[in-house]
């Protein structure tokens, strides 16, 4: 029941992220949003995703965490009704908001429940509930189109039906959660660590660093790649679009196989050499030009393995604070990712000015630079994991 919980409750984050692809041009053109309100919405979002970060564990520790986690699939599920009845663009805002909110929930309790409930094989088992997430991030675009235009009695879905069925899955995870018994909640409030006695430990900050700039790494490829190839190579947007899907295939085979590699070497050794795979995949793809552009669609099987390494190493070092380290840790990536995102499109507007803001060849040189930007992460990564490695080995408590 734990276990169908976890991986249900992964399933479901996968699609409610990603299957907003298909939906943003019709939402648009519905309410009449222009780019700037488009980018304020989904700024809007990304604020709610990071205020749910930071009060969850409060709530865990509160409420315990399976209802914590049953709260998080229901506001999913509230969300999913409200964008549906939704006609007035406040409304249908305060909807999308509600649904980050549970989104942020539903990061931090999966999180928690796998740091308590995977005490054994942490790596591979982590792994292999990111895995799912991979999976269904693949696939989420693909059913989210076809569901927009399945008719039920003659009414077609559209993009509101389409949220209102893939978010009320929620009741699956709920339905085995209700049926189960979480480890965890029993620990006093004595025995916890206190995020005081956290914060004062390098090894956390290190780990915010690497997980901020190797999620960065990661996300920005989703943003990022099939616009270089159309622009840098004149790809066809079906060519471009096939390597993105590689690269997300690379991704979650990845999570999915390699998992048990990171408990046989260990967390800090792996973090070294996936995310150092992921800048040298990188790099070599911008620099080998178009003959050497699977490099990119390889690179997903480096960063991938960045989030479930650090969430193990979290549950392994702190086991009666992973929830506090957890949810310090993700909300200050996510807003480091934030930053990052904006930085990769002010560093193409100034080389592409550099070389020549009208030419092809300024245009080649910003899309390579800002792709560059988005390696240079995955080194930084790389860096910090090395940086940790030595501050633990010389401490001796190397995991």
């Amino acid at each position: 029941m734990q276990l169908a919980t976890i991986f249900l409750g992964s399933v479901i984050f996968g699609f409610s992220e990603n299957i907003k692809g298909p939906a943003i041009p019709r939402i648009q053109f519905d309410f009449m949003l222009n780019e700037s309100q488009l980018g304020a919405l989904l700024s809007l979002n990304a604020l709610g995703y990071l205020i749910a970060c930071s009060f969850t564990a409060f709530l865990a520790r509160i409420w315990g965490i399976k209802l914590v986690s049953i709260a998080a699939f229901g506001a999913m599920i509230a969300s999913g009704i409200l964008i549906y009845f939704s006609r007035s663009y406040p409304m249908f805002s305060s909807s999308y908001f509600l649904m980050y909110v549970g989104n942020g929930m539903l990061e931090i309790a999966l999180a928690i429940l796998g740091a308590r409930i995977f005490v054994k094989n942490t790596g591979t088992m982590m792994n292999l509930t990111h895995g799912f997430y991979g999976l269904s991030s693949t696939v989420a675009p693909l059913i989210a189109t076809g569901l927009m235009t399945v008719s039920v009695f003659g009414h077609t879905l559209d993009w509101r039906g389409m949220y209102l069925v893939m978010l009320s899955l929620s009741i699956l995870p709920i339905l085995f959660a209700l049926r189960s018994t979480f480890p965890g909640d029993e620990i006093s409030h004595e025995d916890r660590i206190p995020l005081k006695m956290l914060m004062r430990d390098p090894a956390l900050w290190f780990m915010v660093l690497i997980l901020s700039f190797g999620v960065v790494s990661e996300l920005a490829v989703g943003g990022w790649l099939v616009n270089f190839l159309e622009k840098a190579y004149e790809w066809d947007t079906v060519t471009a679009s096939g390597m993105l899907s590689a690269f997300f295939l690379c991704f979650a085979l990845a999570r999915l196989l390699l998992g048990p590699l990171t408990d046989k070497i260990g967390f800090n050794l792996s973090l070294i050499i996936f995310s150092g795979f992921s800048a040298v995949c990188t790099f070599g793809a911008i620099l080998g030009g178009e003959r050497l552009a699977y490099l990119f669609a390889a690179a997903g099987i480096g960063i991938a393995m960045i989030y479930p390494t650090v969430m193990a190493f979290l549950a392994k070092r702190y086991p009666n604070g992973s929830d506090t380290a957890i949810t310090f840790t993700v909300t200050l990536m996510g807003v480091g990712s934030v930053i990052g995102n904006y930085l990769i499109g002010g560093v193409i507007e100034a080389v592409k000015r550099l070389y020549g803001a009208d030419t092809q060849i300024g245009l080649l040189r910003g899309l390579q630079a800002g792709y560059g930007f988005i390696g240079l992460c995955a080194a930084v990564c790389a860096v910090c994991s090395y940086m940790l490695y030595l501050h633990l080995r010389r401490k001796e408590e190397l995991i």
